[in-house]
């Protein structure tokens, strides 16, 4: 089969990717220090470097948010339990015995079952638990003017965040494995870097057929 290629990435999306790849770091890095995990920066240079980074993704999310909704690319995370089971059984079994992707991308479905169900946890579960808990740690010395003093407590709150870095370390890596799982190992990484995905020609085909059905496509 002929390769084809596909353009999936836009190149906000791309910026949007890397920029928060690069602050998710940084603040695991940061972070772990913060924790005692082990000295890197020094406690106070930890400190700094982990809330400019957590507010940076804040204004960068805040951005993306704006754009999903004025483009429309928000619907690539509505959640579909069609084909979960496929995805499942190709992670667990079909990716080792080298079958093929039982899902397809294009540019009106960049992400698969799966990872739309994963993105709704985390939009709906660890950001939320993470970010709250982070924002109250930051504020502490705010609770009593705000009145929340008796309703929290430093170290509730410190586990609560610690509960969550563990979470996002956690998809980071999952995140990154699969990245790996393309036709070639850098296949994925470099379809974010251009934004060109290369796919035979028969999924060229189905991509661009789906294209042209897309809302607002003529």
């Amino acid at each position: 089969m002929s390769a084809n290629r596909i353009y999936i990435y836009k190149r906000y999306e791309r910026f949007w990717h890397w920029s928060q790849a690069l602050l998710i770091i940084v603040m695991m890095i940061t972070g772990f220090e913060i924790h005692g995990s082990y000295t890197l920066l020094g406690f106070k240079k930890a400190v700094d470097l982990h809330t400019i980074a957590a507010w940076t993704l804040l204004v960068i999310w805040a951005f993306t948010i704006f754009w999903q909704f004025t483009t429309g690319e928000w619907r690539q995370y509505i959640p579909s339990m069609k084909n979960v089971s496929a995805m499942v059984l190709y992670y667990t079994v079909g990716i080792f015995k080298e079958m093929p992707h039982p899902f397809r991308k294009t540019t009106v479905q960049k992400h698969n079952p799966l990872q739309r169900l994963a993105y709704l946890a985390l939009l709906a579960f660890i950001s939320p638990l993470i970010w709250g808990s982070g924002l109250l740690y930051l504020f502490y010395g705010n609770w009593a003017q705000l009145g929340i003093d008796k309703m929290f407590s430093l170290e509730g709150v410190a586990l609560v965040h610690t509960a969550g870095a563990f979470m996002i370390t956690a998809f980071f890596f999952i995140h990154v494995y699969l990245t790996t799982t393309g036709h070639t190992i850098f296949a994925h990484i470099k379809a974010m870097i251009t934004g060109w995905e290369e796919v035979d020609e028969e999924h060229a085909s189905v991509a661009t057929e789906q294209g042209r059905r897309a809302p607002g496509k003529a």
